[in-house]
């Protein structure tokens, strides 16, 4: 019943320099030995500079900026959760007219990452809607004036504000003129079970296919990259702690009637060998992992499930990611919708804000690559979520270099 996927990185020198050592020429045996030796060094140093950090970086390049966005990396300015929900908002739906208006608005208390990744399952059609943060007690001003600007025309039952978790009378008050739907559950497993059965009733059935990420706060990391998918497609994301599967979740699982693809996020430091072996009671179960946070995120835009169609398979050029600092992991859940409509963007977590080397090995994987013609493309696109003290202005020109269309002959865009 049960299966484990292990997701390794792709060691891209070796793998080319063997390639290289299968080509043939007419050559005499010492010429073409001594042609080939040249071949996979020069190969191999074109591909070392590749899959590493820049050796020399300008000192400079960040003073006197007009502009924080390039031309492969889009950066939303902010290190404050509220406002980057409200630039994510703006970015998905101008609501010009009612074609980009949401049909329902998602409020999340900020306070509550448990319950804001699993309420993106909402932010997917039919609902089509983003998640704005609130307080307890308050709706923020900001937050008030983008769903005014929004003017949510309403899902099919005419609800235009979705509430998330308990919060003050005085939020419900602010609300008052606009038709408002609350989920008032705050326990973690709770507050899932009943966002994938709220899901289930707008839809009119359960998905088969499940995450399974932990609550736990040594989880959260690992849990993140959940909030991506489940804003993409309409599977749910449903909580275990390390050692334990709640009632909740198990009951969320007996809905799919022993029929559920059920997909854990992370490594067994995090979600136990047991908790899988549990969980397989109720489906097929497939791991998907990373020993750190970052690696976790790229094993997660890797994995696709050819039988299930879950997952993003991001192994080849064209595509749109967003980037996160493991330290700001609210601004994934600001700008999950990424996911939702546009470019389609998976999260990468860069540890601390930098690229690190696992991240140098997927951009690789994935950068576009032409002939003779760069307007056909494919392109890639970055959205960078965080101010540059978060994620610096070098670290995001070293992201805009590794997203660009190449030649393949190596020769940059001066062969064209």
């Amino acid at each position: 019943m049960k299966k484990t996927t292990c997701i390794l990185g792709v060691t891209i020198i070796t793998a080319f320099g063997l390639a290289a050592c299968g080509q043939t020429n007419n050559m005499d045996h010492t010429k073409h030995e001594s042609t080939k030796e040249k071949e996979t060094e020069k190969t191999e140093m074109k591909m070392e500079q590749e899959v590493t950090a820049p050796k020399e970086m300008n000192t400079g390049a960040s003073n006197d900026l007009l502009t924080t966005s390039l031309k492969n990396v889009t950066r939303l300015n902010t290190t404050d959760p509220l406002q980057m929900a409200v630039l994510t908002s703006q970015t998905i739906w101008p609501a010009t007219h009612k074609e980009n208006q949401p049909g329902a608005v998602i409020l999340v208390p900020v306070s509550d990452w448990q319950l804001g990744i699993a309420s993106a399952d909402l932010i997917h059609h039919p609902n089509n809607g983003p998640i704005l943060f609130i307080e307890k007690e308050k709706v923020p001003e900001m937050t008030l004036k983008e769903i005014k600007r929004l003017n949510p025309f309403g899902t099919k039952d005419g609800t235009q504000i979705m509430v998330m978790g308990d919060v003050g009378a005085a939020v419900l008050e602010q609300l008052k003129d606009y038709k408002v739907k609350q989920i008032k559950e705050t326990d973690p497993a709770k507050f899932a079970k009943d966002v994938d059965k709220e899901y289930a009733n707008i839809t009119g059935s359960y998905p088969n296919s499940v995450i399974i990420g932990s609550s736990e706060e040594e989880g959260r990391l690992y849990t993140t990259p959940a909030v991506n998918w489940i804003s993409h497609m309409p599977e749910p994301l449903l909580y275990v702690e390390k050692d334990k599967v709640p009632e909740s979740t198990i009951e969320a699982l007996k809905m799919r009637k022993e029929k559920a693809n059920i997909y854990v996020l992370g490594p067994e430091k995090i979600v136990s060998k047991e908790v899988e072996k549990e969980l397989s009671k109720y489906g097929k179960v497939t791991r998907i992992s990373g020993e750190t946070p970052t690696e976790n995120s790229i094993a997660f835009a890797k994995f696709k499930d050819e039988k299930t169609k879950f997952g993003w398979g991001f192994t080849k050029p064209g595509h749109g990611l967003s980037f996160v600092s493991s330290t700001t992991p609210d601004l994934a859940v600001a700008g999950a919708p990424f996911s939702h409509m546009g470019k389609h963007a998976p999260v990468v977590l860069l540890e601390e804000g930098k690229a690190s080397q696992p991240v140098y090995d997927f951009l690789t994987t994935i950068q576009p690559k032409f002939k003779d013609d760069p307007t056909l493309g494919p392109y890639n696109h970055g959205f960078l979520l965080g101010s540059t003290s978060d994620i610096s202005f070098e670290t995001q020109g070293i992201l805009d270099e590794r997203l660009e269309i190449v030649q393949e002959s190596g020769q940059g865009h001066g062969g064209h």
